[in-house]
């Protein structure tokens, strides 16, 4: 025992550092409904699982003696655990000390957990309640002098979105490099009411801008996830980690690997006669894809990533018989389906996430083209579209589209990559085209319609033209010419993708040795 001092110099400092900011700080976290940030850590993993690193980098206060006589640590905890039994890298902000600013945080350790999941290949998740990068401006009359501001381990916070799944929470006030941390990441949620996300915060803002909204107006849970800078909402800290949980669970835990398989409980050969008739005759009625979703899909398994944003597009993860596929499914209830600039966005990133861990996708097609007007030229719908369908051709992972209703336009094209094997299957109620037949009629028969005798000349002339049209449009001619490859009975969808999903797998454990894509991920 002769190294007994230092042990129990040891137990004191590693005491000192799980008192984190002092019992007031805490205690007004709690006051807050707020976790402290190792009651965090300890609900994300699994049950003892969690290894601390760096626990007791901090701030030491000495004696004339040079004993210790009080210590603060940094405020960030970082270190490794498991989630559902799969390793993974974990770095949370401890806001009872300095308000999480990154002045107080000792740097190298968010670069000690960034460079762990990089080198381990293991998931990192970030629980993010922190202010900044530099702290207040009060910090400057402390240092005694200012910095070019640096981006600490960037290439591998950069590197990692390519390598590892990285998910974070917002947990409290996030500005700055905080809010940075969390929307660099492939999935993201915020708490409602006692999170916000923001550039900089309300003084800031007032100072600068000579506005004055409060912390939930201008960075709150609802007006973020609507802006797409965050994925999700969630009720309350628990829900935040669940959501983290199992959003990895589709995940393989880095790009070298397969996505996990679990046991299926739900018959792969399932059909629904609800689908039948799910989609109306009348091809303006709307009709609910999320029901879609839910008949086709393992039951239970659909968990929705990004609702609030681009609703025209639905990106969801979800399982077939166990097995994890990306979903994208085109929503009638918004636009038509139709895709806008911002539903652009959210796909391009969306399939990005799933062919940097070579997660099969399901296309669900019912897409009229790109939305059009004056707002949507405005928002640079075509740049942002064009992005969206690049994205889509560029992706290696498997892929299988149902064209349930519309494919129109440039936009219904970009489907899937057709210079590949177009492995899609088309409902009864397609419909499709260069252009849908309403918009299409005022612009191909102009003259004719123009040189009609009347109002009722012209409306009876538009008929009759639509009539011949609506005799060619039907989805069997477009078959006979193998133009769409199969049409099938809408209850049979789920045993195809059944079948799909199980070889998708078996040719991604097959490629997935190849590592990381080569042009990286886009945020």
């Amino acid at each position: 025992m002769a190294w007994q001092p230092e042990l129990e110099e040891l137990r004191r400092r590693q005491a000192l550092a799980r008192e984190m900011g002092g019992e007031e700080r805490v205690a007004r976290q709690r006051a807050q409904g707020k976790l402290t940030v190792r009651e965090r850590v300890d609900r994300l993993l699994d049950d003892g699982s969690f290894h601390e690193t760096g626990g007791l980098a901090g701030v030491g206060a000495y004696d004339e003696a040079g004993e210790l006589e009080g210590f603060v640590p940094a405020n960030m905890v970082v270190g490794q655990g498991r989630i559902d039994g799969r390793r993974a890298v974990v770095q949370a902000d401890d806001f009872t000390v300095r308000g999480g600013a990154a002045d107080a945080a000792i740097w190298q350790k968010m670069v000690w957990a960034e460079r762990a999941a990089h080198e381990l290949r293991q998931p990192l998740v970030r629980l993010v309640d922190g202010t900044g990068g530099g702290g207040s401006v009060k910090s400057l009359e402390t240092m005694g002098f200012s910095y070019v501001p640096p981006l600490p381990g960037f290439e591998l916070v950069a590197g990692n979105l390519s390598r590892v799944p990285v998910v974070a929470a917002a947990l409290g006030p996030c500005a700055g490099l905080g809010a940075a941390r969390v929307v660099l990441s492939h999935f993201s949620v915020i708490v409602r009411d006692s999170a916000q996300l923001f550039v900089a915060g309300p003084p800031v803002v007032a100072a600068a801008m000579g506005e004055s909204p409060d912390k939930e107006e201008l960075g709150g849970a609802r007006a973020q996830t609507k802006a797409g800078a965050v994925d999700n909402e969630a009720a309350d800290e628990d829900d935040a980690l669940a959501q983290l949980r199992r959003y990895l669970s589709y995940l393989p835990s880095n790009a070298w690997e397969a996505p996990p398989v679990v046991a299926a409980t739900d018959p792969p050969g399932r059909r629904e006669e609800e689908l039948l008739g799910i989609v109306p005759r009348e091809r303006r009625q709307t009709y609910k894809m999320r029901r879609v979703l839910e008949l086709v899909f393992d039951g239970g398994s659909v968990f929705e990533v990004g609702r609030r944003h681009g609703g025209s597009v639905i990106t969801a993860l979800a399982r077939l018989a166990g097995r994890p596929v990306g979903v994208l499914a085109s929503d009638p209830a918004h636009y038509g389906g139709g895709l806008t600039a911002d539903a652009a966005d959210k796909l391009a990133r969306f399939t990005d996430t799933c062919d940097a861990f070579r997660l099969p996708v399901v296309n669900l097609v019912d897409q009229p083209g790109f939305v059009i007007g004056t707002a949507a030229e405005r928002a640079n719908t075509m740049r942002r579209g064009a992005r969206a369908l690049l994205a889509v051709h560029q992706a290696r992972t498997p892929w299988c589209s149902i064209l349930v209703r519309k494919v129109f336009g440039i936009a219904g094209a970009g489907h899937g990559d057709g210079s590949r094997l177009n492995l899609r299957f088309a409902w009864p109620s397609g419909d499709w085209g260069s252009l849908p037949i309403d918009g299409g009629i005022e612009a191909a028969y102009r003259r004719e319609l123009e040189a009609a005798d009347g109002a009722g000349g012209r409306q009876s002339l538009r008929a009759e033209i639509a009539a011949r049209l609506n005799a060619v449009r039907s989805p069997f001619r477009t078959a006979e010419r193998f133009s769409v490859e199969e049409i099938i009975d809408p209850r049979d969808t789920r045993p195809i993708l059944c079948d799909w999903a199980e070889r998708a797998h078996e040719l991604v454990a097959l490629d997935c040795h190849q590592g990381p894509v080569a042009r990286g991920t886009r945020p």
